[in-house]
């Protein structure tokens, strides 16, 4: 599981960078680039918020799966 996060995360850090690194090398006026760059930014921000929110779902769906499977084994 952690293998995956950090996959996941390496991935999303390098498509970060990659991006950046293109806008910053384009030809356009630096007041344009600078809002490109936060517009980005939120996106990313809005993604990964998603992505975590889904993963501490999936996390919290299968620890209540397990506390039931655990009780109800004990109460057998």
């Amino acid at each position: 599981m952690m293998n995956t996060i950090k996959v996941v995360a390496g991935v999303f850090a390098g498509v970060a960078v990659g991006v950046l690194a293109g806008i910053l090398f384009a030809p356009a006026k630096g007041s344009s680039t600078r809002r490109r760059i936060i517009h980005l930014g939120e996106e990313y921000r809005d993604e990964l918020k998603e992505k975590i929110e889904d993963l501490v779902e999936s996390i919290s769906e299968k620890y209540e799966g397990s506390k039931k499977s655990v009780l109800s084994s004990l109460s057998k």
